[in-house]
C-alpha cells in the first residue's frame, strides 16, 4: 500500500490542532468575527437612551451589576441607559475592522520593501533600513493626535466616521510596516543564497520573477504568523486613540471611548461594570490573537519540533 505524503500545510495543521490553547484562541477569534459581522443586526440600537433604567439621584443603573437583566444582558450605561451589549458588539465591529485593515496595509508595505531590501542589498538595503529606523523612531501617538486634530470633518471625499476610520487605518498601518519589513528582510537574506534561487538565476530568471515567484511563496509562513501577532497590537493602538479622544466620533461606540468615559466622568465609582466590560472585551480579543499567533508560529516552524 503506497504511503500517502503530506504537504507542509497539512503537517502544520496537524501540529496546530494538537495545541489546545492556540485552538481555543482561534475559536474565540472566529466568534469575535461572527459577532462583528452579524451582531450589529441582532442587538438593540446602541444609541437609544433608556432614562427609565437610571436612578436619577445617583445617575447609575437600577439593580446590581450595572443593571444586568434579560433585556440587557450586559447592563446599561450610566446616565444615558444605553444598552451595553449593543455598544460592545458595535465597538467590536469597528475595532476588528480597523485592526485588520491596518494590518493588511502594514503587511503589504512591509513585505514589499522587506523583500526588495533583503534581495538586492547594497545601497537599496541601506536606504530602506534607514527609512525603517526613522519610522520606528517616529512619535506615532503625537503624530496621530496632531493629524486627526487638523484634518477637517470632510476630506478626500469622506466625512464623519468614514474619514476617521480611514485616517486610523492609514496612521496605524503606515507606521507599523517597519516591523514586518525587518522580519521579511531577515528571511530574504537567508533565502536568497538557497539552491532554488541559484537555479532560477541559472535559467535566466530576472529579479521580479525571483522576488514574487520564488521568494514570496517561501515567506507565507512568517507573514501569516506576524500578521496574526500584529493585529492585536493595532487593536490596542486604536483603543488608545479612542481613549485619548481622537478615534471614532461619538455617539458611535468604541471600547477605548467607553473606558475613557468611565475614567474621566468617574463612572467607575458608581458603576464599575461600565469599565470592566469594555476592558474585558479588549483583554479577551488581544489575548485570543496572541495565543493563536503563538500556536501558529510553533506549528509553522519545523525547528520548534
Amino acid at each position: 500500500m503506497p504511503i500517502e505524503g503530506r504537504s507542509l500545510g497539512q503537517i502544520a495543521w496537524r501540529r496546530l490542532r494538537k495545541d489546545r490553547v492556540a485552538m481555543a484562541g482561534g475559536v474565540v477569534i472566529i466568534l469575535l468575527i461572527l459577532v462583528a459581522l452579524v451582531g450589529p443586526h441582532l442587538v438593540q440600537n446602541p444609541n437609544a437612551y433608556n432614562s427609565n433604567l437610571i436612578n436619577p439621584t445617583f445617575s447609575r443603573p437600577y439593580g446590581p451589576w450595572g443593571g444586568i437583566s434579560l433585556a440587557h444582558p450586559l447592563g446599561v450605561e450610566p446616565v444615558t441607559g444605553r444598552d451595553m451589549l449593543a455598544r460592545i458588539v458595535v465597538g467590536a465591529q469597528y475595532s476588528l475592522l480597523i485592526g485588520f485593515l491596518a494590518t493588511v496595509l502594514a503587511v503589504v508595505i512591509g513585505v514589499f520593501f522587506g523583500i526588495i531590501a533583503g534581495y538586492f542589498g547594497g545601497w537599496i538595503d541601506a536606504v530602506i533600513a534607514r527609512a525603517m529606523d526613522v519610522f520606528l523612531a517616529f512619535p506615532l501617538l503625537v503624530f496621530a493626535i496632531a493629524l486627526i486634530g487638523v484634518i477637517p470633518n470632510t476630506a478626500f471625499g469622506l466625512s464623519g466616521n468614514q474619514l476617521r476610520v480611514s485616517l486610523l487605518v492609514f496612521v496605524i498601518g503606515f507606521f507599523a510596516w517597519p516591523y514586518m519589513g525587518r522580519i521579511i528582510r531577515g528571511q530574504v537574506l537567508s533565502l536568497r543564497e538557497r539552491e532554488f534561487v541559484d537555479a532560477a538565476r541559472s535559467i535566466g530568471a530576472r529579479g521580479p520573477y525571483i522576488l514574487f515567484r520564488e521568494l514570496l511563496p517561501n515567506l507565507v509562513a512568517p507573514i501569516l504568523v506576524y500578521s496574526t501577532l500584529l493585529i492585536p497590537t493595532n487593536i490596542l493602538f486604536e483603543a488608545a486613540l479612542d481613549y485619548l479622544g481622537v478615534g471614532l466620533i461619538p455617539p458611535t461606540p468604541s471600547w477605548g471611548q467607553m473606558l475613557s468615559n468611565a475614567v474621566s466622568n468617574g463612572f467607575y465609582y458608581i458603576d464599575p461594570m461600565y469599565m470592566i466590560i469594555p476592558g474585558l472585551a479588549i483583554f479577551i480579543t488581544v489575548l485570543a490573537f496572541n495565543l493563536f499567533g503563538d500556536g501558529l508560529r510553533d506549528a509553522l516552524d519545523p525547528r520548534g519540533h
